[in-house]
C-alpha cells in the first residue's frame, strides 16, 4: 500500500488492515489523506445543510453510520462501518453497539424533556460519542459534525465555530480542545462548551 502516516497527539492510529481500505491508492502521505478527506467532508455538510432532519432520524445509530458514511466513503471503504480493532481511546470494540444505544436513549431523553440547554446538549452528545469511538478514523470530526446538525436542525442555532481552526493539524487552537476534551472527561463540560463557541 505505501501510505505511512505520522500522527499528531490525540489522532488514533490505523491498523494495517485499516489501511488496506483506502480507496484512492494514489494517496501516499499525511497532506495528501487530509486533502482528499476534508473535500469529502466539505461534500457531507453541504448535504447536511440541505436537509431538514428529526430528532428520532439524527438519535439513531442508522444516522451515526449514515453521516460518517457521507464524511469519509469517497476514501475509506470501512467508512460508516463501526471498528473491528481495540484502539488508544474508546470502549472495547464489542461494546461499541451497546455503549451507543445507551448514548442514544438518554440523548433523546435529554431532548424530550429540555434537561439540558440545545448547546450542553449537543456537546454532552459529542463529546460521549467521541469517547466510544465508533469508527477506526475521524471520530472527532465526525462528532463535531453531528454537534453541528443538533444545534443548527434541531434547534435553530448557529452551528459550533470549534475555535474557527483546522482542528486536524497541530496547532494551539487544537491543543486548547484537546485540553477541553481531557477536562470534559474527568467531568466538566464547560471548558469544552467555551471553545465550541470560541
Amino acid at each position: 500500500m505505501g501510505l505511512d502516516l505520522e500522527y499528531i497527539e490525540g489522532q488514533t492510529p490505523l491498523d494495517e488492515d485499516e489501511k488496506e481500505g483506502l480507496l484512492i491508492p494514489t494517496i501516499a502521505t499525511r497532506g495528501d489523506l487530509d486533502e482528499f478527506e476534508q473535500q469529502n467532508i466539505e461534500q457531507a455538510i453541504l448535504w447536511s445543510l440541505k436537509r431538514p432532519f428529526k430528532a428520532d432520524a439524527v438519535f439513531s445509530e442508522s444516522f451515526i453510520q449514515t453521516v460518517h458514511k457521507r464524511m469519509y466513503g469517497e476514501v475509506w471503504a470501512w467508512a460508516g462501518e463501526f471498528r473491528k480493532t481495540n484502539k488508544n481511546i474508546g470502549v472495547d470494540k464489542w461494546q461499541i453497539s451497546t455503549e451507543l444505544r445507551y448514548l442514544l436513549d438518554d440523548v433523546k431523553y435529554w431532548h424530550t424533556n429540555n434537561t439540558y440547554s440545545p448547546d450542553e446538549l449537543a456537546i454532552k452528545f459529542k463529546h460521549r460519542l467521541v469517547t466510544i469511538h465508533c469508527f477506526p478514523n475521524g471520530n472527532g470530526r465526525h462528532s463535531r459534525l453531528l454537534a453541528d446538525i443538533v444545534v443548527s436542525k434541531l434547534y435553530g442555532l448557529p452551528v459550533f465555530s470549534w475555535g474557527a481552526a483546522n482542528l486536524v493539524k497541530q496547532s494551539d487552537t487544537r491543543s486548547a480542545y484537546l485540553a477541553a476534551m481531557k477536562a470534559a472527561d474527568r467531568g466538566n463540560i464547560q471548558p469544552l462548551l467555551n471553545f465550541a463557541r470560541a
